[in-house]
């Protein structure tokens, strides 16, 4: 029989997944009324229904829990530090059933430097993390708290719904997810990944610095970046035999970010996350030691390269491929990184919901432009354009599309000059007309930025030739001027910024960096 609350799908695969459960998982709920308790209750019944290791226990916790719509994971009597305020379904249903079974003793997705370092945290941690159930980049960070919560008694975790706490939200003044609070303060906000987290950490407590973690075997090649690129890279490597590792702040990378993707050759629609996924699995295939939500600290030429990373970990490889991709270009105008998370955002799939019925601007007539447009026009009362050149840029189609909606408003050859807050929230937006030179002022509730990217290249900069904007210099074969170190996708001189592209450029800069080797050996 079908179940109201779950497909039936969905209640195969929990049936699967649980089925190994080493140790049973209570959900501790708090008692209590609110509008949504109900829904809440069936929801976890029906979860639970699937394994005898799976129990709900309604309970006045006192201040343990937020509200009646909280409840917290307990096994063998102690809570393990992982709790959710709201009902974690949509992209924040896999946080539930990952916290269920790690809970439960299913291995944790941490590299083992991570681990150590976050086991070692002496002090009492309390995440609040507040996300949008549409937001496609809030579960990794709560997954990654809720491992920290599983790794260390002193640390806490809970998943906050903004949509079930309007009062807290506006109390908080929070415009972006995700937002992540420590202990009551804000501690990261907008597009925040688990290498800015171990980043702050370590800031906060230098003691975390010192790594634990096993020391590799010397590598034939250490890719770093776990894009489309990077991936491609990795597996063309391992294929050949090599000993690969790879370094990646996320798997992903910017393809994470990306909703509609639909000029992959081969595959006529997809998004970014599915495709990240499907990425992955194609690289677990193959022997790649992956160590992810790490950066690259230093690298040292020579015949043996010594990379650092930022656990302090040392690498030792005789080739490198820099794989890092790009990140979101900043306008650069005042009031935009001020107003960061309070009406300035970058990810309209993430931030939209935080605007509806409102009036929004989106920076960019490029394709992640308009499709932004197109995207927030479904959710916010108004979207207006604003492109720097007298065309837009982006493809017809997606003009096309976005001249028949009658909210959205196109403005090009104009200046964005000003992002105007109000009150600590953004107001309005100064921009002039290229043509007059007459400046003006709208009205509105956030700005989306989509004006392209920046090569991730700052770490190589005394390493490798780069060009005045950044990118990496190669040649033909992916070389770059230091020999050894060879590098593809879009952090180098390879025109057009395409998954396509990318993945093509890693196979060659792969299989160059197999040339190299074999000269090596000869």
């Amino acid at each position: 029989m079908s179940n109201p609350v779950l497909s039936d799908d969905i209640i195969k695969a929990l049936t699967s997944y649980t089925a190994n459960m080493e140790a049973p998982v209570t959900f501790v709920l708090q008692t209590g009324e609110h509008a949504k308790r109900e829904e809440l209750v069936e929801f976890l019944s029906a979860i639970a229904a699937v394994s005898d290791k799976l129990l709900l226990d309604e309970r006045d916790c006192d201040s343990a829990l937020r509200s009646p719509v909280s409840f917290y994971l307990e096994v063998n009597g102690q809570s393990t530090g992982i709790s959710f305020s709201g009902i974690p379904s949509g992209h924040d249903f896999n946080s539930l059933v990952l916290a269920i079974l790690r809970s439960s003793g299913t291995a944790l997705k941490l590299d083992d430097g991570i681990q150590a370092m976050v086991a070692a945290i002496q002090e009492p941690l309390h995440f609040e993390v507040f996300v949008s159930l549409s937001c496609h980049n809030c579960p990794d960070v709560v997954q990654a708290l809720n491992q920290f919560a599983l790794l260390n008694d002193n640390i806490s975790a809970e998943m906050i719904d903004g949509g079930l706490y309007p009062e807290l939200i506006e109390q908080r003044d929070i415009q972006g997810v995700p937002s992540v609070y420590l202990n009551g303060e804000l501690f990261a906000n907008g597009k925040v990944d688990t290498a800015k987290m171990i980043d702050k950490l370590q800031t906060l407590y230098p003691y975390l610095n010192q790594t634990t973690a096993e020391a590799l075997p010397l590598q034939d090649v250490v890719i770093i970046g776990g894009g489309p690129a990077g991936i491609s890279a990795a597996v063309y490597s391992a294929r050949k035999g090599l000993k690969v590792t790879m370094v990646t702040e996320t798997i992903g990378g910017q393809v994470k970010d990306t909703m509609g993707i639909e000029n992959l050759i081969s595959v006529s629609s997809t998004t970014g996350p599915k495709l990240t996924g499907d990425l992955l699995n194609h690289m677990n295939d193959y022997e790649v030691t992956l160590k992810e939500h790490l950066r690259v600290a230093d690298i040292a030429t020579g015949d043996v390269k010594v990379i650092t990373l930022s656990s302090g970990e040392i690498i030792e490889t005789k080739t490198v491929i820099i794989a890092t991709g790009a990140r979101w270009r900043e306008l650069g105008v005042p009031g935009e990184k001020e107003n960061i998370g309070n009406g300035v955002a970058y990810c309209p799939h993430c931030d939209g919901p935080f605007f509806k019925g409102k009036d929004v601007a989106v920076i960019g007539g490029g394709n992640s432009g308009i499709e932004a447009a197109l995207d927030l026009a479904g959710i916010v009362k108004s979207v207006t354009v604003f492109e720097f050149l007298p065309e837009l840029k982006a493809d017809k189609i997606l003009v096309d599309q976005a001249k028949l909606r009658d909210n959205i408003t196109l403005h090009t050859n104009v200046a964005s000059k000003e992002i105007i807050a109000t009150s600590g929230k953004v107001s309005a937006i100064e921009y002039q007309d290229r043509e007059t030179e007459q400046l003006h002022q709208q009205a509105l509730d956030g700005v989306f930025v989509q004006i392209g990217l920046i090569p991730n290249s700052q770490f190589v900069k005394d390493v490798v030739e780069l060009t005045p904007y950044g990118e990496v210099v190669i040649d033909e074969h992916g070389q770059t001027s230091e020999p050894g170190i060879f590098a593809c996708g879009d952090v180098t001189t390879v025109p057009y910024k395409q998954i396509v592209i990318s993945m093509g450029e890693g196979a060659k800069a792969s299989l160059s960096a197999a040339d190299y080797l074999l000269k090596l050996t000869a």
